[in-house]
């Protein structure tokens, strides 16, 4: 059993110390792919790696009275569940930046950036949301592997390391995925 594994059991049984060990234990990790995820969003934004992983530890254990409600099996269980965390608030970024009451009618342009690579819109991200919850339904397994590969920079082999199964099935469960994801997307963008 990982030191993780049993940080996580110690928070389950109500440790209240726990959590900041866990914190301690997974920060630097947490941090990395909140970069990784990030670097997927336009330049300009207000929310950092640092804040990303905070947010998303605040989801995950909402503060002191909550110590011991989550229940994790194991380290890739937390780290999917933390996936899940920042995947939820980038898309709630995606939809405030959208508002009329946030400049949702107005195009961004950063003008110290504006040579930069291409970033993905708010609208693909939220069209890649509501793709992604369609999956949910259909094939979580796949779902989740696109939510760890996407959201977290996880590659296909961390990615089935974390969810327990063969690289090969990663392979079959991401192709399925990208290609489901893809005509659902492009029908959405469409109006199909």
């Amino acid at each position: 059993m990982s030191d993780v594994t049993q940080i996580l059991s110690a928070i389950e049984h109500g440790n209240p110390h726990a959590a900041e060990q866990l914190l301690s234990q997974v920060y630097d990790e947490l941090r990395r792919l909140a970069a990784q995820n990030l670097s997927h969003e336009k330049p300009g934004q207000t929310l950092d790696a640092t804040g990303l992983v905070h947010e998303a530890y605040l989801r995950l254990f909402g503060g002191p009275d909550r110590h011991g409600q989550q229940h994790w099996a194991s380290r890739g269980h937390f780290f999917a569940a933390a996936a899940e965390a920042m995947r939820r608030i980038l898309i709630e970024n995606a939809r405030r930046k959208q508002r009329l009451k946030h400049g949702g009618d107005r195009q961004r342009v950063d003008l110290l950036d504006q040579d930069l690579a291409f970033h993905e819109s708010p609208d693909k991200l939220l069209a890649l949301d509501g793709a992604l919850t369609k999956l949910t339904l259909e094939d979580p397994t796949a779902a989740q592997l696109v939510k760890l590969r996407v959201f977290t920079g996880l590659s296909i082999e961390q990615a089935a390391d974390l969810l327990g199964f063969s690289r090969a099935t990663a392979y079959r469960h991401w192709n399925y995925a990208r290609a489901w994801l893809r005509c659902e997307i492009e029908g959405d963008l469409t109006g199909n």
